[in-house]
């Protein structure tokens, strides 16, 4: 029997405390219907016996208090709503718990921005994270020692597990079912909650905005003029001038500025342009990357692909239902 431990933290997101619930409550139902003995014991663990959610509008009732819970198998730490930093300081009463499970044997996973508590362990340091992609910048400004990857639906390292934004934690539910029980009972959970089950990037989903929760005013002025100009080439040297800063210096704090190179930074900003163009227009794939500043048909494909996940062709198909073939 495994031991599950759900957290039921302040300002947690609801569906992310009951999901995992479901989840492993209905392959206990099909191991039974198989023949075999139910596999998960699964508790809500909270600080409280009751704990309030969505400013008071639902109760959570733990079946047990953190306190109370002296060995686990696996703890799924449920997304967080509001302000990240206040919502780990409202919950730090966890933190040294999950600490002492994990030196135990525990397993832990974070669902979606549950990675913010997660990371506030400091069993992150140093290793991989994935969390939703809108909050991308501010993790990173919290938990700089943590390697958070982009687009990642599911990350694991040594015991710890991490998901991808918003409903992606199904994936990473699903992974855990498949390595704690069999293929079999994952591919039946997978078709009994209609997931795709081997969805491993959140690329797609992602919404370029352009990093500039910075100082650097030169910086921004840079981003600026690439967000305005994109449907040129822009060079480096370019854009140096364009700051009044020497080409190697401006390099240097536009990476650390935007976290991404010149030319990253260049590309993403004209894939968002042309993500925007295939949703909304009839336009077709050359049109398209001529109109930001492409002309090599396959260069485009590339980069698209790299950055989205998805080929142009698939990525107009998959979110413009008023395309023509």
């Amino acid at each position: 029997m495994k031991n599950v431990s759900i957290l039921v933290p302040e300002t947690a997101v609801m569906a992310a405390v009951t999901d995992p619930s479901y989840m492993f409550s209905a392959v206990n139902e099909f191991l039974q219907a198989q023949g075999e003995e139910p596999l998960f014991n699964i508790q809500l663990v909270g600080l409280t016996k009751e704990v309030k959610l969505s400013g008071g509008v639902f109760s959570v009732h733990a079946d047990a208090l953190m306190k109370e819970v002296d060995k686990t198998d696996l703890i799924l730490i449920p997304a967080l709503s509001g302000d990240m930093a206040n919502a780990v300081q409202v919950n730090k009463k966890f933190i040294p718990w999950i600490v002492d499970q994990y030196s135990k044997g525990a397993e832990l996973a974070s669902l979606c921005i549950g990675a913010f508590l997660l990371a506030s362990t400091g069993l992150l340091k140093g290793k991989q994270c994935s969390t939703h992609w809108l909050y991308a910048s501010d993790f990173r400004n919290m938990f700089p020692d943590v390697e958070l990857v982009d687009g990642s639906i599911i990350t694991e390292e040594h015991g710890i597990y991490s998901s991808g934004g918003a409903a992606s934690y199904w994936n990473l539910l699903l992974y855990l079912v498949e390595k704690y029980t069999s293929r079999e009972i994952a591919i039946l959970a997978s078709k009994y909650f209609a997931i795709d089950i081997d969805r491993n990037s959140q690329s797609f989903f992602m919404m370029f905005n352009g990093q500039k929760d910075h100082e650097d005013q030169e910086i921004k002025k840079a981003q600026e003029f690439i967000e305005n100009n994109y449907q040129e080439k822009i060079s480096v040297d370019q854009l140096a001038d364009h700051c009044l800063v020497g080409r190697r210096s401006f390099e240097r704090r536009f990476k650390k500025a935007t976290n991404n190179t010149v030319a990253e930074y260049i590309q993403r900003v004209k894939v968002e342009a042309a993500k925007r163009s295939f949703e909304n227009s009839r336009k077709n794939i050359n049109e398209v990357m001529y109109d930001v500043g492409y002309t090599d048909t396959k260069a485009f494909r590339t980069i698209f692909k790299r950055i989205t996940g998805l080929t142009p062709v698939e990525y107009r198909n998959k979110y413009n239902k008023q395309v023509l073939g």
